[in-house]
């Protein structure tokens, strides 16, 4: 399966239950360039981070190889969508200051990306990719998640998944490195954004699939059981890993 059909069907739902960006991060990015003219923000999925780098720099571009995705991506007047390969760029040479991959870099062929950025990049220029795993609300919600993720639809998650687990620490990533900020995702969901969340899972979607029926649905009494008043609003946070470095 190609990287952008784990999440072309779903792309409504992606883009509804993504958690946003803490503010933090691009405060981070900003200041690790030399000047914010042009940020290129690779596998942009439904734009979510591309948005926000439009609040720091004076145009962003954005592409991703999902044309579903760029057709549900939010529009801004600084921002201009394409869909294209990573390896294939259709930019002119030494045109970014900083290039972003959020959540994506796993799915990408490296070596020929981190080609082609070298060849987009000016001259200290930044690359940052980040990810982000499992959430943490309390122990007991977590349980239900855990038991979801890893037993449930555990052998659905594309093999590509394990890089997300690890951080990202046992990918390929020759540039000098900057030391990032620990940061997290935060947010104040109810629990029907989180089992929204939970269904937009590619996971999710290939076990039903081959399966025929919904493994949120099969959890969800757990889920309200260890959440409490279906009404109420719970802290939710996901740690970030994020691997920033300077392109040479």
């Amino acid at each position: 399966m190609q990287p952008a059909e784990h999440f072309s069907r779903q792309s409504s739902r992606y883009r509804d239950s993504r958690p946003g960006y803490p503010a933090a991060l691009y405060d981070f990015l900003g200041a690790a360039v030399a000047r914010a003219e042009t940020a290129l923000d690779c596998a942009t999925g439904n734009g979510q981070a591309a948005i926000d780098l439009a609040g720091r720099f004076d145009e962003v571009v954005a592409f991703d190889l999902s044309a579903q995705q760029i057709a549900k991506a939010t529009a801004h007047p600084r921002v201009s969508y394409f869909v294209a390969d990573a390896a294939r760029l259709p930019l002119a040479d030494h045109r970014v200051d900083l290039v972003t991959v959020a959540q994506a870099l796993h799915w990408l062929d490296l070596p020929a990306f981190y080609a082609e950025i070298r060849r987009v990049a000016r001259p200290g220029a930044v690359l940052a990719a980040w990810t982000y795993g499992p959430i943490r609300v309390t122990p007991a919600v977590d349980e239900v998640v855990a038991h979801l993720y890893e037993d449930i639809v555990g052998p659905y998650w594309p093999a590509e998944r394990r890089h997300v687990e690890s951080g990202y620490r046992d990918l390929s990533f020759p540039f000098e490195l900057l030391p990032a900020p620990p940061l997290a995702l935060e947010a104040d969901w109810s629990l029907e954004r989180l089992t929204g969340y939970l269904a937009s899972w590619s996971a999710v979607q290939r076990y039903k699939d081959a399966v025929g029926s919904d493994p949120v649905t099969a959890v969800r009494q757990q889920l309200a059981a260890a959440w409490g008043p279906a009404e109420g609003m719970r802290r939710v946070e996901w740690p970030l890993a994020i691997r920033a470095g300077r392109i040479a």
